[in-house]
């Protein structure tokens, strides 16, 4: 297409992917408000949260509302993203499009969860045990809640390596055998981007989020191996029908 096409496009898929984000995040803000007072009570029980300025409540649940449309709309904002790119792509990886669309949301989820049961509690545990050594913890709202938002936008997007790794392999850009000769560098480039991305700048943070990264990566070596067989065999069936 003429660059202005391009163009054309990039704007329509651009409006589509904000006005996804903006329109989830319009029907969380009203019930973002009981979302928070839920989180303040599951990973900061007796401790009191404070505001220190008039609108710190009202940007905390912008933000988390943000957030949730981020991770609600990944589907879509995947889907325009590769439809923008698809027509340099051969037709027959096309037909993947629809099928990383559930495991997208599904991991984003999976991400969440992780975050609420493993990761935010332990951090949380461990950094308000540092701060009562030496202090009476009183935490403000906004910058206490980002923290946490933070923390669980990060693993839903973590989660999503697998996704990210396998669309590459079936575009041949990686194989199997390149990610698993790779793996050691992978590993350092995961803590690396843990201590980069650890909203608390603690070790504990990094390892938490660097391991599961690592986890996934692993795991995706697996699942491009066995998708790999299954590609060949069916580039083998369809150049034989050709």
């Amino acid at each position: 297409m003429p660059l202005m096409e391009h163009l054309t496009e990039l704007r329509t898929r651009l409006l589509i992917s904000v006005g996804t984000v903006g329109a989830i995040a319009l029907l969380a803000f009203w019930p973002s408000q009981f979302v928070i007072g839920w989180m303040e009570d599951a990973y900061f029980q007796g401790i009191q949260l404070h505001a220190f300025g008039p609108a710190d409540v009202i940007a905390t649940e912008i933000k988390f509302s943000l957030l949730a449309g981020v991770i609600a709309g990944l589907p879509v904002l995947f889907y325009q993203a590769w439809m923008f790119i698809v027509p340099a792509v051969h037709p027959r990886t096309r037909r993947i499009v629809h099928a990383f669309l559930a495991p997208s949301l599904l991991l984003a989820i999976l991400g969440l969860v992780f975050a609420h049961f493993v990761v935010i509690p332990r951090i949380v545990r461990a950094l308000v045990g540092i701060t009562n050594a030496i202090a009476t913890p009183t935490f403000g709202i906004g910058d206490t809640l980002n923290f946490v938002l933070v923390l669980l936008g990060l693993f839903a997007l973590i989660f999503q390596l697998p996704i990210l790794l396998v669309g590459l392999a079936r575009l041949g850009v990686v194989t199997q055998a390149w990610l698993a000769q790779h793996r050691r560098h992978a590993l350092f480039a995961f803590f690396a981007v843990g201590g980069i991305a650890a909203p608390d700048g603690s070790p504990l943070t990094m390892a938490l989020l660097a391991l599961p990264m690592y986890v996934l990566y692993e795991a995706s070596i697996w699942v491009v191996l066995l998708l790999e067989r299954s590609w060949n065999q069916q580039w083998r069936t369809e150049g034989g029908q050709s």
